[in-house]
């Protein structure tokens, strides 16, 4: 029997409305959901370094220098999910469903490789990893179980990555933000019943998170395998052919070094801090989190918009590509302003809720977050230029943004502020702000360069 794909009726009425309904009510129905959820995210991982900061202040500092660790290893999965869902989006606004599901379940063997293959790699050097990516030796007595656990759960969301690339793709946010609602309600519960009941340490906090992935993961395989859908995994349909594979491996392969680098030099960005000692390292990673509660629904929106500008792109709809950028960019901008205008208003407040105590902590908290949140406003038009680059295909040019971003605008930066400033510890803080700045300048030079190529290449007036 030949391999079948076809369109729900839900998923046909959607691409007809991400092709022909006003721009501003599809960026909003597919951005809201995922912007709630990337709020509500931040707001959960704040809850959970609050929880880490019961355990010890070096807990904290340990979870926020480990994370970027980890960020650098599931930039393979993000990098994927990302780069294959925009080839994924075009064949959906193709009409080419059979190409639609080659694809999907070909990006799930590819991804599970991947993941097996860096877990076989590290998990057996755990340490000796940690020592060689500039870890401090007491964070890494704090924090190996921990990241041993968490390479498991880099594995699960390779996956759940690849899941909900597609399901963004199919315009399904709200399924999106009810399953990874859920799957953080799981994480939240049984990270206080370890941490305040059972008084575990830090590793039962990663082992809370590898089962709220699993959850998201049996969702993901009930609602992966549906019949002969479009959207839906078959072995039959994992193909090698490069029509399938090569669109998708070429436009993810700058995604992965975009966010492998980037995550590597926040590492270095953290090792520096710790120039003013182990807690300051913490104190950044709290401040980052205060920042992601504007960012985070910032990306949501980008994440949304670049899938309608893919498929708009795909459809050869190209002045509704520029709406959703238009659109997208003073949606971001509005956010920005309001929640970090917010935020510094009761910046007092919200640093106290992670000092365990320490008032000293607390004012490093404040001190670095009042520079960082003067990049709000340029990083949401930053959030809406990537998604017009990912939704065309530039992955080369979201690269080099964002390497920019962190070896150009930020650690040489940072090293001259430590070294020919007398700033002291507010130098973290300002290079937040001026990395932040100078990246949306770039991007908007690089919008401006595009958009003047897109308008004469496809006759846009």
């Amino acid at each position: 029997m030949a391999l079948q794909a076809e369109l729900s009726s839900r998923d046909r009425r959607f691409l007809e409305m991400s092709l022909h309904a006003p721009m501003w009510k599809v960026v909003l129905y597919v951005g809201t959901p995922l912007a709630l959820y990337q709020g509500l995210a931040i707001f959960f991982t704040i809850l959970d370094t609050m929880m880490a900061s019961h355990i010890s202040k070096e807990s904290v500092s340990a979870v926020a220098y480990l994370a970027q660790i980890n960020l650098l290893l599931s930039s393979a999965g993000g990098g994927l999910a990302v780069g294959a869902g925009i080839q994924i989006s075009r064949a959906y606004g193709e009409r080419d469903f059979l190409l639609v599901r080659r694809r999907v379940s070909s990006l799930y063997a590819i991804s599970l490789t991947t993941g097996l293959l860096l877990l076989a790699l590290i998990l057996p050097f755990a340490g000796g990893f940690l020592r060689l990516a500039g870890t401090p030796e007491e964070l890494i007595t704090v924090g190996e179980a921990y990241f041993r656990v968490q390479l498991f759960v880099m594995v699960v969301n390779f996956l759940n990555s690849v899941y909900i690339a597609v399901e963004r793709a199919r315009g399904n946010a709200r399924r999106i933000f009810l399953l990874n609602i859920a799957a953080i309600l799981v994480k939240l519960s049984l990270t206080a019943y370890f941490v305040y009941v059972l008084k575990s340490g830090l590793d039962m906090i990663a082992v809370a998170s590898l089962l709220s992935e699993l959850v998201l993961f049996a969702f993901a395989v009930r609602f992966s395998l549906a019949g002969e859908n479009a959207f839906s995994f078959s072995f039959r349909a994992i193909s090698l052919d490069r029509r399938v594979t090569l669109p998708m491996i070429r436009q993810s392969l700058p995604v992965i070094a975009e966010k492998a680098l980037f995550a590597f030099g926040k590492t270095i960005v953290n090792s520096m801090c710790a120039l003013y000692g182990p807690l300051m390292v913490g104190a950044m990673g709290v401040s980052n989190n205060l920042g992601g509660i504007t960012t985070n629904p910032q990306n949501g929106y980008q994440q949304g918009s670049s899938a309608i500008i893919s498929q708009n792109f795909g459809a050869g709809s190209y002045r509704r590509v520029l709406e959703a950028f238009y659109v997208t960019a003073a949606v971001n901008m509005l956010l920005g302003a309001l929640i970090s205008g917010l935020e510094l208003w009761q910046l007092r407040f919200l640093s106290s809720l992670f000092d365990g105590g320490s008032e000293s902590f607390r004012n490093m908290i404040a001190l670095v977050y009042r520079y960082e949140a003067l990049g709000a406003v340029p990083l949401g038009f930053n959030a809406a230029v990537m998604a017009l680059l990912y939704g065309l295909g530039k992955t080369q040019l979201t690269l080099i943004l964002n390497f920019s971003r962190v070896f150009v605008f930020r650690i040489p930066v940072f090293w001259l502020l430590q070294h020919c400033t007398n700033f002291g510890e507010a130098s973290v803080g300002i290079v937040m702000m001026v990395s932040n700045i100078s990246v949306a300048l770039a991007a908007g030079a690089a919008a401006f360069a595009v958009i003047r190529r897109f308008k004469r290449e496809h006759q846009v007036m």
